[in-house]
């Protein structure tokens, strides 16, 4: 008789809502500019600064953790790096970043003002 082989069970992890330490890794910090600023009045889109190697599932999960809101939809993009001068003598560059804008649920908000 031919034995039965035996079959490795793997728990299930565990969710959470609660945030933890890679979710405030993944999210670097909000970008607040007037662009960004009217994308968050008109059509409830509000955009991070993130981890470069950070994807949009990472960052979906991490807004929904820290802020506790329903993300909708999340749009990724690589800013590049950029060389500047200051008069004829200095130049330097600006790192680039990648930046995220997240679409949340009509009705909810998140306070990146403090207010």
């Amino acid at each position: 008789m031919a034995k039965k082989k035996e079959v490795a069970t793997v728990t299930p992890e565990v969710k959470t809502n609660k945030a933890t330490i890679t979710d405030f890794e993944t999210i670097i910090e909000p970008l607040i500019t007037e662009k960004s600023a009217t994308a968050t009045s008109e059509n409830n889109k509000f955009t991070f600064i993130v981890k470069k190697g950070a994807s949009k599932v990472q960052i979906r999960n991490a807004v929904k953790r820290i802020y506790g809101v329903t993300v909708l939809n999340v749009n990724t993009v690589n800013v590049p790096s950029k060389v500047t001068t200051r008069g004829s003598r200095y130049k330097g560059t600006i790192s680039g970043f990648k930046k995220a804008i997240v679409t949340i649920k009509e009705g909810e908000t998140i306070n990146l003002y403090g207010e």
